[in-house]
């Protein structure tokens, strides 16, 4: 199934009933090509709402949007005259992460009446939930911020590397969490003493990151290949080398795609193309063979057997795998 958008595409997603786009023209457009103009203006971030059903949408109008495929769209939150920069949501705990300006703010799906917001010194660039749904992390200049989402007045866990981060994650255990850098590198951290988890050796900027088979892999974009760190044990990558699959000279990997508890990870390459792979077998499954434009938005389903992937010239596309 393809599609030709006549907007950029922001994000590629999965929520209960498929795949769905989140666009540059404020619109969210599910698989079954219903429309639903959630914004006025661009969205900028978007995930999955916590009840699986339908997305959550960041966008320059300052508004946090739920969109579903038979329903109109509803305003969750708004920030004051800030763009909302990244977003991030939890079905263990139904809540809500985003940021605008210097700002994390929560809110609960459940109940209208719940907000938090955590202040920083810099821009939050990035926001995660962690497995259970109760910490947040949220990337900055400088390091990583830890808080609970739902207590109020609490002075944050820092995580200090020097540098700009610009998005963040948590291991599937919650044991470490992980930075993509605006230089050409990953940071890391072990929660439990805070060691340090020095990822480098990167030719171009890491955009995208996912943990897979069952969190014992993170594969991540930024090189020829898509690079493959261990996640195995309680020392993670420490004193272990990277691998990487799928190797072109060609062009680089520009995003990636995983689910934690499935062994499959998707590519999309800079030349238009996308594979699915598993790490421990042979050869790439070459899902979106022609080249074209980048590839700048990238998702598999729960399940691991569908893809939705779109360029940068609009085009867009969901395979069966």
């Amino acid at each position: 199934m393809n599609f030709d958008f006549d907007a950029q595409i922001t994000a590629a997603l999965f929520d209960a009933s498929g795949a769905v786009f989140a666009l540059g023209d404020g619109s969210v457009r599910f698989e079954d090509r219903t429309r639903v103009q959630a914004h006025d203006g661009a969205v900028l971030c978007a995930c999955v709402h916590p009840s699986g059903q339908g997305v959550v949408t960041g966008g320059d109008d300052g508004k946090v949007v739920w969109s579903r495929r038979d329903e109109g769209p509803v305003v969750l939150a708004t920030a004051r005259n800030q763009w909302i920069d990244a977003i991030d949501a939890a079905s263990a705990t139904g809540l809500i992460a985003f940021s605008w300006g210097r700002t994390l703010s929560v809110i609960d799906a459940a109940d209208v009446g719940f907000r938090r917001d955590f202040q920083h010194e810099r821009t939050v660039s990035g926001v995660a939930f962690d497995p259970k749904g109760r910490r947040i992390a949220a990337s900055t200049y400088g390091g990583a911020a830890l808080w609970y989402a739902r207590i109020e007045n609490q002075q944050p866990t820092r995580l200090a590397w020097a540098g700009s981060h610009t998005g963040v994650a948590f291991s599937p255990d919650g044991a470490f969490v992980v930075t993509t850098m605006q230089d050409n590198q990953l940071h890391g951290w072990r929660l439990k003493d805070a060691k340090n988890l020095r990822m480098g050796g990167y030719p171009s900027k890491v955009r995208s990151l996912a943990f897979l088979a069952n969190g014992q892999i993170l594969a991540t974009s930024g090189a020829q290949g898509a690079v493959l760190w261990p996640f195995v044990g309680s020392n993670g990558p420490m004193g272990r080398e990277a691998t990487e699959i799928g190797y072109d000279d060609t062009t680089l990997v520009n995003l990636v795609a995983a689910r934690p508890d499935q062994p499959l990870v998707a590519a999309g390459l800079g030349d238009g193309r996308v594979w699915i792979a598993h790490p421990a077998g042979q050869g790439l499954n070459f899902v979106k063979s022609d080249k074209g434009a980048a590839i700048v938005a990238l998702a598999l389903n729960p399940e691991a057997d569908k893809v939705a992937w779109a360029d940068e010239d609009g085009g867009a596309g969901v395979a069966v795998l």
